[in-house]
């Protein structure tokens, strides 16, 4: 536990977007690295940190963005109970 008190220097906390949008992008973005590049086994730390660098800079040259589907009015009618009225 002293340990962990310890390393909490090393983390510096930054604010998210409500709803937790920002963390469906990053896992979005993980799925699909993760099949697109992680689809099989690699042997050496560096040459998985190659390809990775590899698939990233492909990433930020194309122009991707999020189509998001379930919108917050869709929301309040599917789930009632848990979205009350604004």
């Amino acid at each position: 536990m002293v340990a962990a008190w310890s390393d909490r220097a090393r983390f510096k906390a930054v604010g998210a977007a409500l709803h937790g949008s920002l963390l469906n992008i990053a896992e979005l973005e993980l799925s699909v690295l993760s099949r697109q590049c992680l689809d099989r086994r690699i042997a050496a730390k560096e040459e998985l940190a190659a390809e990775v660098h590899s698939w990233l800079e492909e990433l930020n040259s194309s122009t991707v963005g999020v189509d998001w589907q379930f919108m917050a009015a869709d929301a309040r009618v599917k789930l009632k109970r848990h979205y009350p009225d604004p």
